[in-house]
């Protein structure tokens, strides 16, 4: 598994939020994820698989790890889900345009075809926004928005 070549991550960008889409590194890969972490000034981890790392090392590097483990291939929980926006317009109204960084088991290879599997999808389908990540921003009297 050390080995094996994996992928670069990916970013997402969405009006003032960033995100970074990254492998599920080891204890033996931990050094170049977090020099991908640094790159993109990811300072937010959340992995949402079992533990395949010791999380000190990122934290020594001022790097907060997260963790939300649910099932691989699942829909995430409802208070899993929850506390992913508080998380986020947390983070995101105290460090606009700041990065987190989240990975599960499979990282970028759920980017193949077949991947998203039909509970997925059905869960996806059927997500209605409730608006959770509506804030001010203090440099304008709109409304930022991010509709998840």
């Amino acid at each position: 598994m050390a080995n094996m070549i994996r992928p670069a991550p990916v970013e997402l960008c969405h009006k003032n939020m960033r995100f970074l889409i990254t492998h599920n590194p080891t204890d033996s890969t931990l050094t170049s994820f977090i020099e991908d972490l640094k790159r993109f000034d990811a300072t937010t981890v959340v992995r949402v698989c079992e533990v395949t790392y010791d999380k000190a090392p990122l934290e020594k590097d001022g790097i907060t790890v997260v963790d939300w483990p649910f099932d691989d291939g699942a829909a995430p929980p409802s208070k899993l889900v929850e506390d992913w926006l508080n998380l986020l317009k947390k983070k995101f109204q105290e460090d606009p345009g700041s990065c987190v960084a989240v990975h599960c088991v499979a990282g970028l290879g759920r980017k193949r075809r077949g991947a998203i599997n039909s509970k997925q999808l059905t869960y996806l389908e059927k997500y209605r926004s409730k608006h959770r990540l509506r804030f001010k921003d203090s440099h304008s009297p709109k409304n930022k928005c991010c509709t998840m």
